[in-house]
C-alpha cells in the first residue's frame, strides 16, 4: 500500500520541495495551489493525510480545514509562516493534527508525516493479509508459521515496515527514518547488522525461508509472495 498525501500549497518552491521529499519516502502526492479544489478531490480521491498551508490565496487554511471535517477525519498537518502560540493552539483545537512552522526542513515534515499516520491509525490501514507472518500491533509481536518470534525492538520495527509494503524496496537511510528514534545518531551499518539477526530468527524458524530480499547498494524487500 502507498500512502497518497495531498499537499496544499501556493509557494510552488515549497510545494516542489516537498512533493519530491515525500515522494523520495515512497508516498504519493497531489499538489493542489489552492483551497477550494480540495473538498471536491477528497470525494473522489482516497487521500491518507493533508498537507495544509494556512494562508491560501482563495480560503483561510483554518476555515478549509473546519470544511474538511464536517465530512472527514484524514489526518492534517498545518504549514504557516506563524510562530503564535494562540495561531497554533487554533489550529489543533479545530480539528489540526500536527503543526509546522516556516521555514522547516522537508526531512523534519516527512517524519512529522509519518508520526501522524503512526498516531492516527492510517499506517495500519490496508495491512497486506500474509498467510505466513501474524502481526499483533497491541502486543508488538509476529508469529511465523504460527511460531512467535523474539524480536529486538529495531528488529521488530523493520519488519513490521517490510510486511506492511511487500515488494516496495526501502533504502537504510528509510529503513533508520521510520525504525529509529534519532536515526542521526545512527549508522547505516547498523540496518545491515538488524536485518541479519532478524533473517537468523526467520531461518530458526523455517530453514528454507528468505522472504527479506537485499537490493544491493539500496536497502531491503520483503517478497511480494511472503
Amino acid at each position: 500500500m502507498v500512502f497518497q498525501i495531498v499537499i496544499v500549497e501556493d509557494e510552488p518552491a515549497i510545494a516542489d520541495t516537498l512533493q519530491y521529499a515525500l515522494e523520495t519516502d515512497g508516498f504519493r502526492v497531489l499538489l493542489l495551489d489552492c483551497g477550494r479544489p480540495l473538498l471536491p478531490l477528497l470525494a473522489t480521491e482516497t487521500i491518507d493525510l493533508i498537507i495544509l498551508d494556512v494562508g491560501l490565496p482563495d480560503i483561510s487554511g483554518f476555515e478549509l480545514c473546519k470544511e474538511v471535517r464536517k465530512k472527514s477525519s484524514v489526518p492534517i498537518i498545518f504549514l504557516t509562516a506563524r510562530a503564535d502560540e494562540v495561531d497554533r493552539v487554533v489550529g489543533l483545537e479545530i480539528g489540526g493534527d500536527d503543526y509546522v512552522i516556516k521555514p522547516f526542513s522537508p526531512r523534519e515534515v516527512t517524519a512529522r508525516v509519518k508520526a501522524v499516520l503512526r498516531r492516527s491509525g492510517s499506517a495500519d490501514q490496508g495491512v497486506p493479509d500474509l498467510p505466513n507472518f501474524v502481526l499483533d500491533e497491541a502486543k508488538r509481536q509476529f508469529r511465523l508459521f504460527g511460531h512467535l518470534l523474539s524480536l529486538s525492538r529495531y528488529e521488530y520495527e523493520i519488519l513490521r515496515l517490510l510486511v506492511r509494503r511487500p515488494g516496495q524496496v526501502f533504502s537504510r537511510e528509510q529503513i533508520m527514518e521510520i525504525a529509529w528514534d534519532e536515526p542521526d545518531a545512527s549508522m547505516e551499518r547498523t540496518v545491515d547488522a538488524h536485518v541479519r539477526n532478524l533473517r537468523a530468527k526467520l531461518k530458526a524458524v523455517a530453514p528454507k525461508y528468505d522472504p527479506i530480499v537485499t537490493h544491493w547498494g539500496i536497502g531491503y524487500s520483503l517478497k511480494e509472495d511472503a
